[in-house]
């Protein structure tokens, strides 16, 4: 129950603070959010607030998402021949169309809808209480309200407050805002992080900080302020050479040359075998020094961002040399993995939650149709054309982007699936 309950609360942030990016710059580019969801599935609970957005929470606790007006979806949800009602204000206009079975308006007149328009010209036409002699036409207010079937109140979407309505640069900064989120909260959770352990490793130096208690360092009688020199007679200068080493060399004895009070000398170590991302790796019990100044701490955070960030982009590259479903990792990893910081404390899953975050705005920024940096690069690609792909063009592009994302996930997931329970 713990694991699952930080899984939820780790992919439950990271969803939400990136969806919460693109919501705050819509609303500041003037386009309509109609409906900004916590949660997904079935709703249990609609508010609809002042600012004509829908806010609700649905039945799964995993995520959330916005609907902005324009975006993919059919913003014409009225089809001829359908039985709605709908309610007046006293200027004769629609305010609200129900078109739900599960709600109920007292002061609305029930309607056969024959013909309307949501975006351009805002109207509905039908027969009154089904007589096919009492044909009107009503006018629709812009700020009107739609009932949708699972009971959902949301606003229509007027042309002009749609998405492609928008300014270019507030489009193209409104689907940058998402994956920069993810980036700031990264850093506020790696500063976190880094206050919390009582300072940043100084991982540039090839100076031991710390020995853990019953590892293979402290049986072989290493210490604070030793210096490993070399590895197997290969010189090393700093943490990320010789961790490197070890990690990649579980149960198998290893050479270490240490400088120890001025004097140099030889130990045989041999790695433990520890299981982390689905790996086995080699560790031996060793810490790095730590920075504890105020501001070291907060460098510290900006500096372990930028180092995971740089940890993303290799390993993007690794998969351009050498694609192998192993590099990737899917819900099946992640809760994994929120399982092992589960279990190390809180500081681990804040960590882990920070490295999902970077990884979440990088892995969005890439030129994929359905990603964000797809999007962006199609905003690219109308600022030097001069004007946008059509919405079927772009919808065609956007169906084949979401199909890749889908069809990698299903492979990403199985491939977990093998790797850990079997």
């Amino acid at each position: 129950m713990k694991t699952i309950i930080t899984f939820i609360i780790v992919f439950g942030i990271l969803v939400l603070v990136h969806e919460f990016g693109h919501f705050f710059f819509a609303k500041r580019s003037g386009i309509l959010v109609r409906e900004f969801a916590i949660g997904m599935g079935p709703k249990i609970f609609a508010h609809q607030g002042k600012d004509g957005t829908a806010y609700t929470i649905r039945i799964l606790p995993i995520g959330g998402y916005v609907r902005m007006a324009g975006m993919g979806e059919d913003e014409t949800e009225l089809a001829p021949g359908m039985t709605l009602s709908v309610e007046l204000n006293e200027q004769e206009e629609v305010v609200k169309i129900n078109t739900s079975k599960k709600v109920q308006l007292t002061n609305s007149i029930p309607m056969e809808m024959l013909e309307a328009d949501l975006e351009r010209e805002l109207f509905i036409k039908g027969y009154v209480n089904g007589d096919e002699s009492k044909e009107i036409t009503y006018k629709v207010n812009h700020d009107a309200t739609i009932i949708e079937q699972d009971g959902t109140e949301v606003r229509i979407a007027p042309i002009d407050v749609q998405f492609q309505s928008a300014k270019l640069w507030q489009r193209m900064l409104t689907n940058f805002a998402g994956p920069m989120n993810n980036f700031i909260l990264a850093f506020v959770l790696f500063t976190v992080y880094v206050f919390m352990q009582g300072g940043v490793t100084y991982t540039n130096t090839n100076l031991i900080g710390g020995i853990q208690a019953d590892s293979p360092a402290q049986k072989a009688e290493l210490k604070a302020d030793d210096r490993i020199l070399a590895i197997d007679g290969e010189k090393v200068s700093n943490w990320n050479e010789f961790t490197e080493i070890i990690q990649a060399n579980p149960d198998k004895e290893l050479s270490l040359e240490i400088e120890s009070d001025g004097k140099i000398r030889e130990v045989d170590i041999t790695p433990k075998s520890q299981e982390s991302g689905g790996q086995e790796i080699g560790v031996i019990g060793i810490l790095p020094p730590m920075k504890t100044s105020f501001t070291d701490k907060l460098f510290g955070g900006i500096q372990t961002t930028i180092d995971n960030s740089l940890q993303i982009f290799k390993a993007l590259k690794s998969l351009f040399t050498g694609f192998s479903l192993d590099k990737l990792g899917g819900p099946v990893m992640m809760f994994q993995m929120s399982s092992e910081a589960s279990k190390a404390g809180v500081s681990t899953v804040i960590w882990l939650m920070a490295m999902l975050s970077v990884n979440l705005g990088i892995i969005n920024l890439l030129p994929i149709p359905a990603l964000d940096g797809g999007k962006i690069v199609l905003n690219i690609f109308e600022g030097v054309r001069g004007k946008p792909l059509s919405q079927e063009k772009e919808g065609v592009i956007t169906l084949i982007g979401f199909g890749f994302i889908m069809l990698l996930m299903v492979l990403v997931t199985w491939n977990d699936i093998q790797r850990f329970f079997f």
